[in-house]
């Protein structure tokens, strides 16, 4: 069932609102023009780097022998990843031969859903309904309900009992006959599930323990049930109740990867390019230098772009937050209100996405001149076309 609150805000404590709306806006907007800046100069560097790397790799097509001559030469070279080392969960009885083990850890939790909607009154005032709904469902930590609204589901969680989260990492990984830095251990992926197998003991322990927190419950009753990776507390995982606890397992076992880094002896480590980027790639599988390079080239491009656009957004609004208390001096009529809103927004974009060009533009005027000076001319005819569209709106 849901729960609805109304609450209403008067036109003053919107005007304070908006007033100090516009120093978070002004913070934001410096923050994304820093992040532009610095994203540009970012790109500029990584690429150099890439194509360093690029020019100093040199292919190795058996690592099952340390070469002396290698040592300080960065290479490119497919291999095993293997271990011996058994990683353990001595709580719930895993033990696997792997380069890492994760054991992660759900909560079955009321969950509290907001839906908020905004009604503009004359006068400038505001009312706000916000209605509150309730759901089960698995969450990665306990859910304080202290905090819920609705007084019925107030401290309706409980938790069974509450497990960390462990990831463990195999300490000796080998690469032919090199060993692998923690640092390129961690970037091998490839999880798959584990299969749980608690002794007696382990299963008793654990019933003693959470029996003692669910004293209602029948001793004989199991609250612990394993099933292929994962272990489930409670009373059955085919009806879970609010408390019900579960436990999945996973690892990642040796694998075929290719790399591409400088050799340190009978280790590797990250390759220092000439203007000081460090370098260095761990990839699944056999894969060739090229595509190594060209996937480097590829993150590096797509990090850029999704950098620009947070950037761009966080001017643009900080924007909108800097004059927000210019569509708010005209709420107490709120269709007029909402009008000089929409043109604030839209100026705000127009003045952001230029201001953005502006900045990228000399970014690159520092870093790369020529596309710089392309940019720059795209951000002065957004402000021409600024100061046109607003000299036909004045001889209107």
């Amino acid at each position: 069932m849901a729960y609805t609150e109304t609450t209403s805000t008067s036109y003053g404590q919107r005007l304070a609102g908006s007033a100090k709306g516009m120093i978070g806006g002004l913070l934001m907007f410096i923050i994304g023009t820093c992040l532009l800046w610095w994203n540009e100069g970012r790109t500029v560097r990584t690429a150099k780097a890439i194509g360093d790397a690029a020019s100093h790799v040199e292919s190795v097509a058996d690592v099952s022998k340390i070469d002396a001559s290698l040592n300080g030469k960065l290479i490119h070279a497919s291999a095993f990843a293997d271990t011996k080392d058994t990683l353990t969960d001595d709580m719930f009885g895993v033990r696997e031969l792997a380069i890492r083990l994760d054991r992660k850890v759900e909560y079955y939790q009321w969950v509290e859903n907001a839906q908020t909607k905004e009604r503009e009154k004359i006068g400038g005032g505001k009312e706000t309904t916000t209605t509150y709904t309730y759901e089960k469902k698995w969450v990665d930590k306990p859910v304080n309900s202290a905090e819920f609204k609705d007084p019925q589901y107030q401290s309706a969680n409980k938790v069974l009992s509450e497990v960390e989260e462990r990831n463990e990492m195999a300490q000796h990984v080998t690469f032919g006959a090199y060993t692998l830095p923690e640092s390129f251990v961690a970037s091998i992926s490839g999880s798959e599930p584990v299969e749980v197998r608690m002794t007696e003991e382990q299963r008793f322990t654990w019933n003693e323990r959470l029996h003692m927190l669910r004293p209602k419950v029948d001793t004989e009753t199991s609250l612990v049930h394993t099933s292929a990776n994962t272990v489930y507390l409670g009373l059955s995982p085919n009806s879970p109740q609010i408390g019900d606890v579960r436990v999945t397992f996973t690892k990642v076992p040796p694998a075929d990867i290719s790399l591409i880094a400088q050799v340190d002896g009978s280790t590797f480590k990250v390759y220092r390019a000439k203007n000081g980027q460090s370098f260095s790639r761990v990839q699944m599988g056999t894969v060739g230098v090229d595509e190594m390079i060209e996937q480097a080239r590829s993150e590096n491009n797509m990090l850029t772009w999704v950098l620009r656009l947070v950037g761009v957004l966080l001017i643009v609004i900080g924007l909108k937050g800097m004059f927000g208390l210019l569509p708010m001096l005209f709420k107490v009529l709120p269709f007029l209100g909402s009008i000089v809103d929409a043109g604030v927004g839209l100026v705000s974009w127009i003045f952001g996405l230029a201001w953005s060009l502006i900045i990228i533009a000399i970014a690159w005027l520092v870093f790369r001149p020529i596309i710089g000076i392309s940019l720059l001319v795209l951000a002065i005819a957004g402000i021409v076309f600024l100061k046109r569209r607003g000299k036909k709106n004045e001889e209107k």
